[in-house]
């Protein structure tokens, strides 16, 4: 993992601007699942962590 690539708990923006946290990362680093920020919703899987923007690193976003 390199300091600007997305982990896991983290929040980001996908490639179509949905805000999502990153909840596991597959195959050996080579695919990142996401599911909406807030809710169960459907989850969803990239191939490309370069079009996941960084909103806020694991535990920076969470609530007090």
């Amino acid at each position: 993992m390199t300091a600007a690539r997305a982990w896991v708990g983290d929040l980001v923006r996908d490639g179509s601007g949905t805000r999502a946290i990153v909840t596991d990362v597959r195959a050996c680093g080579t695919v990142w699942v996401l599911r909406p920020q807030v809710g169960n919703g459907p989850h969803w899987e990239t191939d490309d962590p370069d079009t996941l923007e960084i909103i806020a690193r694991r535990g920076d976003h969470d609530g007090p």
